[in-house]
């Protein structure tokens, strides 16, 4: 805890840093180093000033390529030594600095040698491949080949006998196989064979197609084979299957060969001789020994190739996506007119000033430039980009107020406020303390085990998950904090500080339900009394405790809202946003809902009853309506008018900001060319329409407060009484673990996956609409600097 106090940066979170818009002029010998040391500082953000230039069209376009071509082959050695299996180093071994175009060199030279390697090995694998077709053809061939020859030889015997008893003169005609199994009768019958071998999962098919092409004059014989081939170039197995076709004639032989073909089956001769059979099959096994160590000799060459590189290779690809970076910030900037410095420009927060000077005259003397880098501060058209300085702890919550819009500059940030508003009211509508421990402990194990997971890949739901560790842990806080108000454990009440003050009304009733129950000493000193789980009133007491705390809180943080728009105004020098807006809206509001949420106070410390709505209430919540709309649109036109008529001074947009802009200045003919009266008025009536409408739509859904709590609540009672209850009433250790099972997965993915999602979506909701927009405008842009820490793969 004290590290992660001791790395807090310094920082005003509340509104953005204060940005300058900056000129640098530099030699060209020196911007290149330059651009180095500025992306190692991350603090400046360049403007593109050749925006209308295609990537072509530009200056360093041919080193941008370079850097892009060198990438693929860093690319393809780490595919190369994935594949080969081998684990990349996490701490390379150092070795000296080189040169991008000495690195150049050698990732040619690289690519080169594992190409040739490649190719070597990939012919060597097909020839091993082929001679393992061809020695399993052998094998399965010869008990085709006998199998085939017993059949004949007791079809012959069989076909004699009838012969001999048969009186009848006739020509024999016997099928084609068995004229081709004949001893001696093979090459005058005509009938034939071709033996191959074909993937197992096209046999089906290759045979029905040989049956239609033959027209079913044949006879196909397969057998799985032994061994599955490795394929060369995906180096996945393939399961495969040896056949053999008999056939007559040479027009079937044709057929056949195509179809092979067609099917990528591969058709090796197979003599009818066992003698040759068992000669080639010895040479074939000698060759594939030959060819077994050549490829293996061949794999710890490549290995040991891969080896050095992947020693190298963290470090090549850093240098080579820093040199890229750097150049494609290079093409951002624009020669002067001597075509001897560079001229750039950008934003960077103004504590940042005097650490870009510092690395800037360290390029100078580094590159032994004669001319130093000329700093110059400038004015700027447009607005600043926003920049908040966070750390581990506000970064998720900072996310999820940029996820709504990024603050305009310099406007208040949600963000200050969300940190403790949003696990609260998530906390509203979660509160169990049963439930806020598992969050507490799933919250705890991420925290504890930050400096593992932050360096390791993570899914999309993990990193996510990672992300808002801290926010997890905020709202496990709040859930235990909510849930000892709401005294619940699982939906179970507990008596934790102290005794309950009600009792039965009839001292000797056990059930609380029918009876009811009366008070007979002081409060329960902290949240919900026990006593009030189970009985007869429970649902119309927690009702009305929970719909009115929603409506304080809505209203709380409703008035929050309008009270930050008072500090923008401020901020900025708008009086009139102040006049005519935060006051007329705090009128409205509290006349209406401010006035509600102050009587529910008053019954529940006092118990009177007052009147719901006052008549001088009423009448302020109505002139608040026209003091919103009409003043600003038409004061804004007299303010404009005399400006541009030389009657005041000071500039005018929207507002009174920026009064100190020269009359005659860039920014000053914009304003008066892009003000317009009737979008002003149309702009301001939509928002007032807006707010007046949205104080009752936005009170009104601050609701799901009191509806998600009860849902909540209600679905862990039914959960503990209807399964865990019933079960243990069983006297069966079964049932009883069936029962636990059933409740704990309950538990675990419909009350702390599913609600703990629906909760944070609610709260999220509450955050961005009811609250964000009474004052967050949200239509800034983020400052993005140029930064080597930053940088992502280029996969184009």
């Amino acid at each position: 805890m004290e590290e992660f106090i001791d790395n807090l940066p310094a920082m005003d979170l509340m509104r953005s840093e204060k940005m300058s818009y900056i000129q640098l002029i530099m030699p060209v010998e020196s911007a290149h180093r330059a651009i180095s040391y500025l992306g190692e500082l991350g603090l400046l953000q360049f403007r593109d000033l050749n925006a209308d230039k295609s990537p072509f069209q530009r200056t360093f376009v041919n080193q941008v390529k370079r850097c892009g071509e060198m990438s693929r082959k860093l690319r393809y050695f780490r595919d190369q030594i994935s594949k080969a299996g081998m684990v990349s180093l996490e701490h390379p071994v150092m070795q000296p600095d080189v040169e991008l175009e000495e690195l150049e060199i050698q990732l040619a030279e690289h690519e080169h040698e594992l190409m040739e390697m490649n190719s070597n090995s990939e012919r060597l694998r097909q020839s091993y491949n082929e001679l393992l077709e061809f020695k399993m053809v052998l094998e399965k061939a010869s008990s085709f080949l006998f199998s085939e020859k017993n059949h004949h030889a007791v079809v012959e015997e069989r076909e004699l006998e009838e012969s001999v008893n048969s009186n009848h003169d006739y020509i024999e005609t016997g099928s084609l196989l068995e004229k081709e199994m004949r001893p001696g009768l093979s090459e005058q019958s005509g009938v034939r064979f071709i033996s191959g071998i074909i993937c197992k999962s096209k046999a089906v098919r290759f045979e029905r197609m040989l049956f239609r092409a033959t027209r079913g004059n044949m006879l196909f014989n397969q057998a799985p084979a032994d061994e599955e081939i490795v394929d060369p170039v995906t180096f996945e197995k393939d399961a495969k299957v040896v056949f053999m076709v008999f056939f007559s004639g040479e027009q079937a032989k044709t057929k056949i060969l195509k179809i092979c073909e067609a099917f990528g089956a591969n058709c090796y001769p197979v003599p009818e001789d066992v003698t040759k059979q068992r000669q080639i099959t010895r040479e074939v096994l000698s060759r594939l020994s030959d060819l077994e160590a050549t490829l293996d000799a061949g794999i710890w060459h490549r290995n040991k190739a891969l080896s050095s590189i992947d020693d190298n290779l963290t470090k090549w690809v850093n240098m080579v996506r820093r040199e890229k970076a750097v150049y494609d910030t290079l093409n951002m900037l624009n020669f002067d007119v001597t075509k001897k410095c560079l001229v750039g420009e950008g934003w960077c927060p103004i504590f940042a000033r005097p650490k870009i000077q510092e690395a800037l005259q360290r390029a100078t003397y580094d590159s032994n430039s004669q001319v130093g880098i000329i700093f110059h501060v400038m004015d700027a058209m447009e607005s600043p980009p926003t920049y908040f300085r966070t750390n581990h702890f506000t970064n998720a919550f900072q996310e999820i107020v940029d996820a709504y819009g990024v603050a305009r500059y310099q406007e208040a940030n949600p963000a200050v406020y969300t940190v403790i508003t949003f696990p609260f009211l998530f906390a509203v509508m979660f509160g169990d303390w049963g439930h806020g421990i598992c969050l507490l402990l799933g919250a705890l194990v991420l925290i504890a085990r930050e400096s593992k997971l932050s360096k390791k890949k993570l899914g999309s739901f993990m990193e996510m998950l990672f992300g808002g560790r801290y926010v997890l842990l905020l709202m496990a806080i709040f859930s235990i904090y909510c849930g000892l108000i709401y005294n619940e454990f699982f939906s179970v009440p507990f008596h934790i500080f102290g005794g309950s003050a009600y009792r039965c009304r009839d001292a000797s009733c056990s059930d609380a339900r029918t009876v009811g129950l009366v008070k007979y000493r002081d409060p329960y000193p902290f949240g919900v009394d026990p006593s009030w789980r189970g009985s007869r009133s429970e649902l119309p007491f927690l009702n009305s405790l929970k719909m009115k705390m929603s409506i304080l809180l809505g209203v709380a943080q409703m008035n929050l809202g309008i009270l930050i728009s008072y500090f923008n105004a401020r901020f900025f020098g708008s009086s009139l946003d102040i006049r005519y807006q935060f006051i007329p809206q705090m009128i409205f509001l509290n006349s209406l809902f401010g006035y509600l949420s102050l009587l529910i106070i008053i019954k529940w410390c006092t118990g009177s009853q007052a009147d719901l709505y006052h008549v001088v209430l009423l009448l302020l919540a109505l002139v608040a309506v026209p003091w919103m709309l009409f003043p600003k649109p038409f004061i804004l036109k007299k303010l404009h008018t005399e400006r541009f008529q030389g009657r005041t001074y000071g500039m005018l947009g929207t507002s009174e900001m920026d009064l100190d802009v020269e009359p005659d200045s860039a920014r000053a003919r914009q304003h008066h060319d892009d003000f317009n009266f009737s979008e002003v008025f149309v702009h301001q009536m939509i928002h007032s329409i807006e707010f007046i409408l949205g104080a009752v739509s936005n009170t009104a859904s601050y609701l799901r407060l009191w509806a998600l709590s009860l849902a909540h609540s209600e679905l862990s009672t039914v959960f503990y009484e209807k399964v865990l209850l019933l079960a243990w009433s069983y006297d069966n250790f079964i049932i009883r673990l069936v029962g636990l099972a059933v409740f704990a997965f309950a538990t675990a993915f419909i009350l702390l996956m599913m609600e703990t999602l629906s909760a944070f979506l609610h709260a999220l909701r509450l955050h961005w609409v009811e609250f964000q927009n009474k004052f967050y405008h949200g239509d800034g842009y983020k400052f993005k600097p140029f930064s080597f820490a930053s940088l992502i793969d280029d996969e184009d």
